[in-house]
């Protein structure tokens, strides 16, 4: 029995406490999905704690041998993530934290709006390819962990994240060009 498996059924025995373990290990993963597929930080913390309140809800219908925790907890954030989407259209990605020891303002401008246009591309993705291409590149997951949380299978996800990196590396030619 994993330690994820042991919280868990301290969890449905009573334990509340317990599923503190759960939050803290998963709630920077979770958050930062959901915020790269939403593209708003406020809507984020809200949808994260929806993700978190949900799961700890439906703990009971977890079952270890269809899938592991973090795919079902992922699954969950999906959901959710899509829901918010189709209720409110997303803002801008422009809220990307800058972190940068350049001192010359012109090199900081030109990082700046290189995030800014890249952004602009990933939010320009259909939503299936940028979810795929999100959870790949920004969250590590397999790609048999993606099939199971977008429920296709395992080829759709290779065609969406191919489509989805064809189209940016596109657009960051076209950015090229522009200079």
């Amino acid at each position: 029995m994993t330690q994820e498996t042991k919280v868990i059924h301290q969890i449905l025995e009573g334990d509340t406490e317990s599923f503190r373990h759960i939050v803290e290990r998963y709630e920077r993963p979770i958050a930062r999905m959901i915020r790269n597929i939403i593209n708003n930080r406020e809507s984020c913390e809200d949808i994260t704690q929806d993700v978190f309140f949900t799961a700890y809800r439906k703990l009971a219908s977890f079952d270890p041998a269809r899938s592991n925790f973090s795919t079902w907890l992922f699954t969950i954030a999906r959901n959710k993530s899509i829901n918010a989407m189709r209720k409110k259209r997303p803002v801008s990605m422009s809220e990307l934290p800058h972190n940068s020891d350049a001192h010359n303002p012109s090199d900081e401008l030109a990082e700046r709006e290189f995030f800014d246009k890249l952004d602009a591309g990933l939010e320009a993705l259909p939503s299936a390819q940028k979810r795929a291409f999100v959870l790949v590149e920004f969250e590590n997951l397999s790609y048999e962990e993606i099939a199971q949380i977008e429920g296709v299978r395992i080829g759709t996800i290779k065609s969406r994240i191919n489509r989805a990196k064809k189209k940016l590396a596109k657009a960051m030619k076209e950015i090229r060009h522009e200079k």
